[in-house]
């Protein structure tokens, strides 16, 4: 599972999710990817999830890309706690999304496995997603 190997604080606040994604919402790497459409939080095992069944689809073909990591600790408290007595210990690791970021880039396989592999890593995303195409390079 993905998490940081050290951070500056232990405990941090839930935050907000306005607004759209203006960094990583673009292909960088590959040539098909899997884009959000909705703000949320993605586990560390949900990304793990996803890249599973990715990988498992496509089987030792191509390269893939997890665009996203786990830097944001959520914390809960013990089951059974009476209020009060400070913020619960962190449990796990999530990361914060936004619409427009890209959750996984493919390279090296057809268009129709690459669609496959990432309708698969989808259902285990807690969000709608796309699967977006790069645009052929048109040099005139």
């Amino acid at each position: 599972m993905l998490s940081p190997r050290r951070t500056k604080f232990r405990k941090q606040q839930r935050g907000r999710m306005s607004g759209m994604a203006t960094r990583g919402n673009s292909l960088n790497f590959g040539d098909y990817a899997l884009q959000a459409l909705e703000c949320g939080w993605i586990t560390s095992r949900q990304i793990e999830a996803g890249r599973r069944a990715m990988t498992r689809y496509i089987r030792r073909g191509g390269k893939i890309w997890i665009r996203i990591f786990p830097d944001k600790p959520v914390t809960m408290r013990p089951a059974e706690t009476r209020m009060g007595s400070g913020k619960g210990s962190p449990e796990f690791w999530v990361a914060v999304i936004k619409p427009g970021r890209i959750l996984y880039e493919i390279k090296g396989v057809p268009e129709a496995t690459a669609r496959e592999a990432m309708r698969l890593a989808a259902f285990k995303m807690p969000l709608k997603t796309k699967f977006i195409v790069r645009p052929p390079d048109t040099d005139s």
